[in-house]
């Protein structure tokens, strides 16, 4: 152990940040970590990431990360079908042998690191916090000894366990944790990256996405997988196209069922109106954003959707189904429009309704934009992890005395 880690803990906040996948690996969860670990090292605190190593993170065991943030890699050099094991090991190592330099252990993401790291952290005297990072990942761990035995580990040592949308609450408060220990955590949205355009700017954009000027853009942003419900989007958007030949669909992501929905797109007819843009960067996230007239989602699961909530900074007005991960978001007829999950024809309703309605759509981004600033940008979210601490470094403007504080409800759909 060099000097450094022997010092012990003095000045800010010092946190250990357990999470499993890290940027590059571009997940909700992933850049939420990243997000917060910077808001908060700029504010004083002190952050280390502990992650698993092995492609597509750099091949070394330390580095810091474009943001600044150092991050600690386990398991990288270990064979694939034995890498969650050396990183549950590395972790819960770690945890111990630099105990002297940290108060707090925020374990992000489940796994064999949680139910091998959560004792040390509680032997070691710390401040535990978790979070659950998507919808139904609470009720499967009661489904194996491992999992029962975390969340028994979680019960009786974490001073808050963190959930993503009321569904989550309720499926927390049924596998036994009390309602006083549960805290809602969202994710945080880059309102400065994510951010409306103009009129000019817009038809730039479709200029240099090949998007005709006049037609009406539906855009969807994320994995190409079962969960997002897309080939219902594709029969809703085939039934509301009938009559507006000029409406498009954009799909911007890449996943398991690419093939089966160009596939799907040339037997309803609409394998010309429909792009599959593929993976692409945050700036070209924005770029569609931008060149876009409503966004959707109409997932059947969803934790807390961070594409929404980036289509909605941006200023545009969404279509989303009616689960508690978009209806925290989008209240029907304030921020966008709810349709019902599963049913095509009332998704294809929603959308016909916004493109029928440029009023409503310039209505409708204004108020979701005016609800990512209030709640969700990173500065608030950071606010709400220094109420969550109840520690702050000097300066950073305390919000909370030293023992952690309540954390409000999220908002109620209405």
């Amino acid at each position: 152990m060099n000097r450094a880690e022997a010092a012990p803990v003095s000045g800010g906040p010092s946190l250990m940040v357990i999470c499993s996948s890290y940027p590059p690996v571009l997940g909700g969860t992933e850049v939420e970590v990243q997000r917060v670990c910077a808001a908060l090292l700029e504010r004083g605190y002190r952050v280390e990431v502990l992650c698993r190593g092995g492609a597509p993170m750099p091949p070394a065991r330390q580095w810091v990360d474009g943001e600044g943030v150092p991050v600690r890699m386990f398991g990288g050099r270990w064979p694939s079908a034995i890498r969650d094991y050396a990183y549950a090991v590395g972790v819960a190592w770690t945890l111990w042998r630099r105990r002297r330099t940290y108060q707090i252990a925020y374990f992000v993401m489940g796994g064999v690191q949680l139910a091998l790291a959560l004792p040390v952290a509680r032997l070691a005297r710390k401040r535990i916090f978790m979070k659950f990072s998507g919808s139904n990942t609470v009720a499967p761990l009661t489904a194996s000894a491992l999992g029962r035995f975390e969340l028994r580990a979680l019960r009786r040592w974490a001073e808050q366990v963190l959930v993503l949308n009321p569904g989550m609450m309720e499926e927390a408060q049924a596998a036994g944790f009390p309602r006083s220990q549960l805290g809602w955590m969202p994710n945080p949205v880059d309102v400065e990256l994510f951010a409306p355009v103009g009129g000019d700017s817009k038809m730039e954009l479709r200029r240099r996405l090949g998007v005709a000027p006049e037609a009406f853009l539906i855009l969807y942003v994320g994995r190409l997988a079962p969960e997002k419900r897309l080939p219902l989007l594709m029969e809703a958007f085939a039934g509301m196209r009938r009559g507006r030949p000029a409406a498009s669909l954009a799909l911007v992501g890449d996943g398991p069922l690419r093939r089966e929905l160009e596939r799907l797109a040339a037997r309803l007819g609409i394998d010309g109106e429909v792009r599959f843009a593929g993976a692409v960067p945050s700036s070209g996230v924005r770029e569609w954003l931008g060149a876009a007239d409503v966004f959707t989602l109409v997932s059947s699961l969803e934790g807390f959707p961070c594409s929404l909530a980036e289509a909605m900074a941006a200023g545009l007005p969404a279509v989303v189904s009616d689960i508690p991960g978009n209806t925290q978001l989008v209240r029907d007829g304030v921020e966008g429009l709810v349709a019902r999950a599963a049913d095509p024809a009332s998704i294809g309703e929603a959308l016909a309704a916004l493109a029928a309605d440029p009023e409503k759509r310039r209505a409708l981004g204004a108020a979701a934009r005016g609800l990512i600033l209030r709640e969700y940008s990173t500065e608030k979210v950071t606010d709400r992890y220094e109420r969550l601490f109840g520690v702050h470094p000097a300066g950073a403007g305390a919000v909370c005395s030293i023992g952690g504080g309540k954390l409000e409800e999220p908002r109620a759909s209405q």
